[in-house]
């Protein structure tokens, strides 16, 4: 009777009750390459990103966190004729990590996961997906930013209006901050030749719970191509903690970034409303000579001390920043230490207006 209820909720919630392979878009510098996903043995559906329902769009969030991990799994990686297997953590996280000799040209390729066993045991029907693995480009800049209240107004700061706005908007609906895709678009271009952008890499304390989320809303509002670094995947009975914490973690997805790209100098985007001051400027710290300016959006309300002290230790350091409440004043402090040129700004528009 227990299990015929169980079955009938995850229908009505339309809960997968099949092991699922959730893999994300993985990097490579052309040598030395990583894509990483999850194993799940509950998870939801696809949700309807478009609808205007407060109710579907609720329930399309929640279901987000209904998720039941596969630990102690061994997944097989496809890979240009090669083959390579790693096992899922207590959270079905896995990870794959490889080199090459030959350099892989800039692109996207696909790659090919599936589930070998689980518990020690051979899987009795095939688990399988493909995903991308994104090879980047050589330039001058690479991008790394912050998600919420970087570009997505979140209310990070504040738990109830967070989830307020995570309950009853969807990826279609919620908004970018004025000017911040204008920015982010300027950026990708920043000192490149011929139309090849600039790597971006969005690094957040938000979960992998919301992947999909963050991906439908970055392509909706056309912000830069890139590959998302989140935090651990969290069940529904943490849920209403989504995006609080796991700032330590954070500082080493952005570490392991600037070991396999150190030819470049990013360009760090974040916020004021919680540690990306503290972390960007430890990145600063053991990274002097590959950053090449740091942008910090303001949406803290409280006490900013702390924020007005790092930024002084991170300029103290020799790396531009601007600390700005309107993307406009972003845009023109990148003119002002010519990471991008007026005359970029007006094509840039015209190119809009003739789109329009």
């Amino acid at each position: 009777m227990l299990n015929q209820l169980r079955k009938k909720l995850h229908q009505l919630f339309r809960l997968n009750e099949i092991p699922v392979i959730r893999l994300y878009r993985g990097y490579s510098n052309g040598f030395e390459h990583i894509i990483f996903g999850h194993l799940l043995e509950l998870s939801p559906s696809k949700p309807n990103y478009t609808t205007k329902n407060i109710f579907t769009t609720t329930l399309a969030l929640i279901r987000l966190f209904m998720v039941r991990p596969v630990p102690k799994a061994i997944v097989q990686m496809d890979y240009e004729g090669m083959h390579y297997e790693a096992s899922t953590e207590d959270d079905g996280f896995f990870k794959f990590e490889w080199k090459s000799a030959i350099r892989l040209e800039p692109g996207i390729y696909d790659v090919d996961v599936s589930v070998k066993s689980i518990n020690e045991q051979p899987v009795t029907a095939e688990v399988h997906t493909r995903g991308e693995l994104m090879s980047m480009h050589e330039n001058q800049y690479a991008c790394l930013s912050d998600i919420d209240d970087t570009f997505l107004i979140s209310h990070s700061g504040e738990l109830m209006r967070r989830l307020r706005v995570l309950l009853t908007q969807n990826a279609h609906s919620r908004k970018p901050f004025d000017g911040v895709v204008k920015h982010y678009q300027l950026l990708a271009d920043a000192g490149t030749k011929d139309g090849l952008h600039n790597p971006f890499f969005y690094v957040s304390s938000s979960e992998w719970n919301l992947y999909e989320y963050i991906l439908q809303f970055n392509e909706k509002n056309d912000l830069p191509e890139g590959v998302l670094l989140l935090s651990q995947i969290k069940t529904i009975s943490e849920a209403w903690k989504t995006g609080q914490n796991k700032h330590a973690t954070k500082f080493m997805r952005i570490a392991r970034v600037f070991e396999l790209f150190v030819h470049h100098q990013f360009i760090l985007m974040g916020d004021d409303s919680q540690q990306d001051p503290v972390i960007y400027q430890s990145v600063v710290k053991h990274f002097p000579s590959q950053v090449k300016a740091v942008y910090l959006r303001h949406v803290n309300k409280g006490d900013i001390n702390e924020v007005e002290q790092a930024i002084t230790n991170i300029e103290a350091a020799g790396v531009p920043c601007c600390h700005f409440s309107h993307s406009k004043d972003a845009i023109e402090h990148s003119i002002s230490i010519g990471l991008i040129s007026r005359e970029s700004v007006e094509n840039f528009m015209s190119g809009k207006n003739q789109m329009a």
